[in-house]
């Protein structure tokens, strides 16, 4: 058994519960569980950015975190590489719903080469061409990543289970 286990401090492969929210350093809050039920996933698994798993390493329950997380950390950096331009022609049905208007700032989504949904957005529109931008809306940002730690298993436990 390991200190770890002993403990219930997070490590990889820990299943965890916890409130958390993200914000932008203006305060906006992009998103939070806090006033709901609490999230549960296993460390590593992928649910979560790397960056917000580190900064959890090594937290116990009753933890509070509050941590500035820079882009890098968080949803990446903005690549200018993933801002293209197209023919206008070939977007000509995006304009033709009068629902959903196709403005600069709108999200559009198409098919990548595998079949999965791509979204972007719409970064500039010309007589010629669209730009989409597809990096994450949230490249480039500063995110401040807060978390309450309320229950911690070990890597070997299957389940969590919380009693609130």
């Amino acid at each position: 058994m390991t200190q770890a286990e002993i403990e219930n401090t997070i490590e990889e492969g820990s299943l965890v519960s916890l409130h958390f929210s993200l914000k932008l350093v203006s305060g906006e809050t992009i998103d939070s569980n806090y006033e709901g039920p609490a999230a549960s996933f296993r460390l590593g698994d992928g649910s979560m950015l790397a960056g917000f798993e580190d900064a959890l390493i090594g937290l116990k329950p009753g933890s509070e975190l509050a941590v500035t997380l820079a882009p890098a950390e968080a949803f990446g950096e903005k690549n200018p590489k993933n801002k293209q331009s197209f023919p206008i022609a070939k977007f000509q049905h995006l304009f033709e719903d009068d629902l959903v208007p196709t403005e600069v700032g709108s999200v559009v989504s198409f098919k990548d080469p595998g079949g999965f949904d791509l979204p972007g957005v719409v970064a500039g529109i010309n007589k010629d061409t669209i730009t989409i931008d597809f990096n994450h809306p949230l490249a480039g940002k500063p995110i401040v990543f807060k978390a309450s730690i309320l229950a911690v298993m070990p890597a070997n436990v299957e389940t969590l289970q919380v009693r609130l």
